[in-house]
């Protein structure tokens, strides 16, 4: 066996050990690490942000591209978001022990079934360093354990944070195995991590579509994951245009290098010639290359006519595709065609169009009014999120503390026997 696998041998074995610690620690243990942790990065922010800037300009010098740096840029509203994202996962009703839907049997015996953690969970994700607070903090307050393994572009910035989530757990008296930090930059570990399914339950990739696709590939272990984040606004012809005109800008310029960016743009015939002229001229002035169908490229001058590959591209940059359709259904149609099952969102005032499009979208997240830079476990009030699922089973959309729990039946009985 090599370094690298006993390396990860020997953390997959503190991690099981750790998760039985975790299973049974108390809501203010859990609670009382989660906030240790967010007074520990405080004071340490000057470093935690110099070391994120190390990993920034030996990132630029590797030559990643605009999308990767924005993600593994930690700035000073992020580094506040970790803080928040803290306290309010500590503020969450604990979910570990609850007991739902206990119900008496003709037997006498009640049957309900108890939320218990998933064991022991193995996140692999690229550049955003504020993962190691989302991941630590959901899995903790799941009494769950957690091996973390961050790319080598962020080393500098994660094992800043990891030492102040060992500082937190020591404060509330649990194992600092039970939140563990990969150090190595090698990606052997990665494929040592994700064939151990006698130390880790589950793994949750959050990256890029070819880590995703190795993970998926690769894993011996469930995999919670998406794959692209290919996502729609639809404006309808019955749609406030002021309104469609905010939604959109926003859903494709807030950021451009997140899953939950608008890529493809769908506009009803009857409002195309009203909405998209002005969409267009905010767009030119973002510097955001558009790229039409055949009907969008008639009306707007200067554009890129899209190709069928455009239908179905994330493309993490300041790049839109547009179609125009002849209506709401034309556009569920394209959407459950080329769409990644991630977030989708119809801009109209028809209340039973609006009602069409949730039921018959088949997207984790489907909106009405609003941006899809919402489909995010912060915005959803889950605390944070641990990814976002586009499977149906075992999780979907922004994975938080629920997601990251089973359930087991619990039978109550008093010296009954089976006839």
């Amino acid at each position: 066996m090599d370094e690298i696998t006993q390396t990860m041998q020997l953390m997959g074995q503190r991690a099981r050990q750790a998760s039985r610690e975790t299973a049974r620690a108390t809501t203010d243990q859990k609670n009382k690490a989660l906030l240790a942790t967010a007074d520990a990065l405080i004071p340490r922010r000057p470093q935690i942000l110099a070391a994120n800037q190390k990993d920034l300009e030996a990132g630029q010098a590797k030559g990643l591209d605009a999308a990767m740096l924005d993600r593994l840029e930690l700035n000073e509203a992020r580094f506040q978001s970790m803080l928040e994202g803290l306290q309010q996962v500590a503020s969450l009703p604990d979910p570990i022990g609850e007991i739902n839907g206990l119900r008496y049997r003709p037997s006498g015996i009640q049957v309900g079934q108890m939320r218990v953690p998933l064991g022991v969970i193995g996140i692999i994700y690229e550049s955003r360093p504020n993962v190691t607070i989302e991941a630590a903090s959901l899995c903790l307050k799941s009494g769950n354990a957690a091996i973390l393994r961050g790319g080598s572009e962020s080393i500098h910035s994660n094992q800043a944070i990891a030492a102040c989530l060992k500082i937190g757990l020591q404060e509330a008296g649990i194992s600092e195995n039970a939140i563990q930090v990969v150090e190595t930059t090698d990606r052997a570990a990665v494929g040592a991590l994700i064939t151990m399914p006698e130390y880790v339950d589950v793994i949750v990739p959050r990256g890029g579509k070819g880590l995703i696709e190795r993970i998926s590939g690769e894993a011996r272990i469930p995999v919670i994951k998406h794959l692209d984040g290919i996502c729609h606004v639809y404006i309808d012809d019955k749609a406030d245009l002021d309104k469609a005109f905010k939604v959109t800008l926003n859903a494709k310029t807030q950021r451009y290098g997140t899953c939950n960016t608008l890529e493809t743009l769908l506009v009803a015939e009857g409002v195309a010639a009203q909405i998209l002229p002005r969409l267009a001229q905010a767009f030119d002035e973002k510097q955001v290359e558009l790229r039409g169908c055949e009907k969008t490229c008639a009306l707007l001058d200067g554009i890129k006519s899209a190709t069928s590959e455009d239908w179905d591209t994330e493309y993490l940059a300041p790049i839109l595709a547009i179609k125009i359709v002849a209506d709401l259904d034309e556009a569920i149609i394209h959407i459950n065609t080329h769409g990644s099952a991630h977030t989708d969102s119809i801009i109209t005032e028809d209340y039973s169009r609006s009602r069409r499009f949730i039921t018959e979208v088949d997207s984790s997240s489907v909106m009405v009014n609003t941006s899809t830079r919402f489909a995010d476990g912060f915005e959803y009030g889950l605390g944070a999120e641990i990814g976002i699922s586009t499977d149906k089973i075992h999780a979907r959309g922004p994975v938080g503390l629920e997601g990251l729990t089973s359930q087991k039946y619990v039978v109550l009985g008093d010296g009954h026997i089976r006839q």
